[in-house]
């Protein structure tokens, strides 16, 4: 048996279904289902993305029409072959329970559509909208997972550390086990504002493999966090070991934007935007309100200085639209010659670079390569900048 490293984003939603109707309101109109697939087929080089509103009736039977025309075709393992990507199909869904302080995002996922018609049936008795994403699900978290194991999913917790709807954003004392069942969760999302060697500042999390994702409101956002895994094939059975670490499978590197670039890693007024704050009053501006930042949150949760023994590197990297001098025709010309954005990021040479884009455009891809670029912090809802040198 021979194992093969591939791409994989989990995190993408749909903007309109092919009824041209919203699923997630604040998603791109030309955030498709068919779009996906053909994005990360034929644009990024992902082989496995989990596309995270498959629970919604009109994005179902849109796959069915994929189905149907010989389009996609649904592989033994789990998940749906649309050209060169394997599709898993998930759902984010908001807990609030009476063990939850504040709203908390998940990230479902379910090994075929047979399955997911399931779990929308369910949901659907649970949920006031079932044709929207990211809905407020009416039950407990503990019963969510049990549905989710029950059809044979995984589990996982979306962007941890965000503020207003993850597990530890809302700067409440919160501990995972008080909300659920810690033998039941496959894998942690560490989000935008924050990476690895934060997140293993705190221990509970040490358990559990780690996530970067992007969260995609829009096709060219597809990927610009994502992780390598060694499987067998791309799958849901071959994810599912990946996650656990089992026969050798394994996350391999998370590739994640500096946490500084995250639209909520710094602590700002929440009036001005200021970081200038000093408790919660702004300095700037004076007004008494702030909206704290995932560095500050994480250091008041922090009881450790150890990573675990399976800890996998971070890279901190970037989408090629954040390199300066990198315009759409010659991101164009680049596609054209090495096929994806995965080998003009990964693969290419210095040498086959620079015969088509300049010295300074190259030497920013091979920064990237190795996460020395330098950023300008972001915070209160506003992206982080690359820095020029």
């Amino acid at each position: 048996m021979s194992l093969q490293t591939i791409y994989v984003d989990l995190h993408i939603h749909i903007g309109r279904d092919y009824h041209n109707k919203p699923v997630k309101i604040t998603g791109s109109k030309t955030l498709t289902l068919t779009n996906i697939l053909i994005e990360a087929s034929r644009k990024k080089g992902i082989q496995l993305i989990g596309v995270i509103d498959c629970h919604v009736p009109s994005v179902q039977e849109e796959l069915e029409e994929l189905l149907e025309a010989n389009k996609a075709e649904e592989i033994t393992d789990g998940g749906i072959r649309f050209e060169e990507v394997t599709l898993i199909l998930g759902s984010e869904i908001e807990v609030y329970d009476e063990n939850c302080q504040g709203p908390i995002h998940v990230l479902c996922f379910l090994p075929d559509l047979d399955k997911m018609k399931q779990f929308t049936e369910w949901l659907s008795t649970k949920m006031t909208n079932i044709n929207l994403s990211s809905q407020r699900y009416y039950g407990s978290a503990k019963d969510l997972q049990y549905k989710v194991k029950e059809l044979e999913g995984l589990f996982i917790i979306a962007h941890v550390f965000t503020p207003f709807k993850s597990l530890y954003g809302k700067g409440v004392d919160q501990s995972l086990t008080e909300v659920f069942d810690p033998d039941l969760i496959d894998g942690i999302e560490l989000g935008l504002s924050s990476d690895t060697d934060m997140a293993d500042t705190i221990k509970e999390l040490h358990a559990y493999t780690y996530l970067t994702n992007s969260d995609a409101h829009s096709l060219a956002k597809i990927a610009r966090e994502y992780q390598k895994i060694q499987v067998e094939k791309p799958s849901f059975k071959e994810l599912t070991w990946a996650l656990h670490r089992v026969e050798n499978r394994k996350v391999l590197v998370n590739y994640g934007m500096n946490p500084l670039l995250g639209k909520y890693h710094t602590t700002v007024c929440k009036l001005c935007l200021s970081d200038q704050v000093d408790g919660t009053i702004c300095k700037t501006c004076g007004h008494n309100g702030i909206i704290k930042g995932v560095a500050d949150r994480i250091m008041e949760l922090k009881d450790t200085n150890e990573h675990p023994i399976h800890r996998v590197p971070y890279v901190h990297q970037v989408p090629l639209e954040y390199i300066k001098g990198l315009g759409p025709k010659t991101v164009k010309k680049l596609l054209d010659t090495f096929g994806t954005e995965m080998n003009i990021i990964h693969h290419a040479s210095e040498a086959e670079l620079t015969e088509i884009i300049t010295q300074p455009i190259t030497k920013q891809i091979l920064q990237m390569r190795e996460g020395k670029q330098k950023v300008k912090a972001g915070g209160g809802g506003r992206y982080g900048q690359i820095k020029s040198d």
